[in-house]
């Protein structure tokens, strides 16, 4: 055991999207912040993981990255490698890095087992040495049914029941429940944690593009973008059908989007007056703290800086291969926080202008009758910190008074 710090070890395994690792990225700085004689290591298979600036003390591993099919499957990204042999790589990669790390807690982001199973034989080890077992849940996992499924064929519940000391959700009891359609038992209950949503703060040097920008800008955002082109395509049809939006658009297209999406969408904006388009930006942040207002698909790294910026919202869910974005969006509309149009609506460019021009009257999110908790990330400090003091080790150092 090291009495002087702890080793925290985090496993995110999409690679498809931005949202498992800018989720894991955001958790880790806040440990690394809140306890100061902590180490994070991140396991990713973003290939972009090296685009985003890391906080000392916390640094990731690269494991061989797959690509999530529409239909949900997986491929390996190297065409001429077997998946097979890419998940044989991941799993020895994951499994000998924590028996040289050998971590005081272990987060694993959303699949209880990783990847086709992959973590199981790690957390099977880890578990004999004593490590912490956390799972982090998003609030919402997907439409009831499609969970209900997913989690039989790979018996999810009973191992989250054998393996994990802790379920940490990532959103507010009243909000959604991301278990809802699974018969959890109550000794799963009684280890689940709402820690409120993961509140995202302006990076400390502010994006680069900003002073390139309009004044007042409505912000057109899909995250990593490998899904995001039938909505960009609908705010390109609403501005042209209706040019007199008292804000200038800027859209920000993601690094996932394929190259030919990506020139279709600038071919048929240069003929639209007031268009910006980028084609990515790793400070984001930046931009929705100075937009007017945001339209999004809905995810979960999105929708907390919806509401982290206190930002006007319109979502435009996708539907498939996950119901998870719909989900979000119809329980946020509900509750009053966001404006929601169906992905079918808005083909009409018609019913997506009125959308837009709603949007921009629309109240922030704090002003709805029931604001969102977004004191995740101190609440994860806690715990952390808590359960390492059990072990006397990671004490944070205390600022003079």
């Amino acid at each position: 055991m090291r009495p002087d710090h702890a080793n925290i070890m985090m496993y995110s395994h999409d690679t498809f999207g931005l949202g498992h690792l800018r989720r894991s990225r955001a958790i880790a700085h806040a440990i690394v912040e809140r306890v100061k004689r902590s180490n994070v290591m991140i396991m990713s298979g973003s290939s972009i993981a090296g685009a985003f600036d890391f906080r000392a003390r916390v640094d990731f591993i690269k494991i061989p990255s797959v690509i999530k099919l529409y239909n949900g499957d997986y491929t390996s990204i190297a065409e001429h490698i077997d998946l097979r042999d890419t998940l044989r790589m991941r799993r020895a990669i994951v499994q000998s890095t924590a028996e040289i790390y050998r971590p005081d807690i272990f987060i694993v982001d959303k699949e209880p087992l990783g990847l086709r199973g992959e973590l199981e034989p790690t957390l099977h080890f880890l578990k004999q040495t004593g490590c912490r077992l956390v799972l982090g849940l998003r609030e919402v996992l997907d439409g009831p049914d499609l969970l209900r499924q997913e989690w039989a064929r790979s018996d999810g519940l009973h191992h989250v029941d054998e393996l994990y000391d802790e379920i940490w959700v990532y959103g507010c009891r009243h909000f959604w429940d991301p278990l809802s359609g699974l018969d959890v038992p109550a000794s799963v209950r009684r280890r689940m944690r709402y820690m409120g949503y993961l509140r995202r703060a302006e990076p400390q040097s502010p994006s680069q593009v900003l002073n390139e920008l309009p004044e007042r800008y409505l912000l057109v955002t899909a995250g990593g973008g490998g899904d995001g082109v039938p909505m960009m395509h609908q705010v390109l049809a609403a501005r042209e059908i209706d040019p007199d939006f008292e804000v200038d658009i800027v859209m920000v297209l993601g690094p996932f989007m394929k190259a030919e999406e990506r020139e279709q969408i600038k071919d048929r904006a240069r003929y639209i007056d007031r268009m910006t388009i980028i084609d990515f930006d790793a400070k984001v942040e930046t931009l929705m703290t100075n937009a007017t207002a945001i339209v999004s698909m809905g995810g979960y790294n999105t929708f907390c800086e919806i509401l982290s910026f206190d930002k006007p919202a319109l979502l435009v869910p996708r539907k498939h291969p996950r119901r998870e974005q719909q989900v979000r969006a119809q329980r946020a509309a509900e509750l009053g926080v966001v404006d929601i149009i169906d992905s079918d609506a808005a083909n009409d460019p018609i019913a997506m202008a009125g959308a837009i021009r709603a949007v921009l009257a629309r109240p922030r999110p704090s002003e709805c009758a029931m604001p969102l908790d977004l004191d995740g990330l101190e609440r994860v400090g806690d715990s952390v910190e808590r359960y390492l003091a059990e072990l006397g080790i990671g004490k944070p150092a205390l600022e003079p008074a």
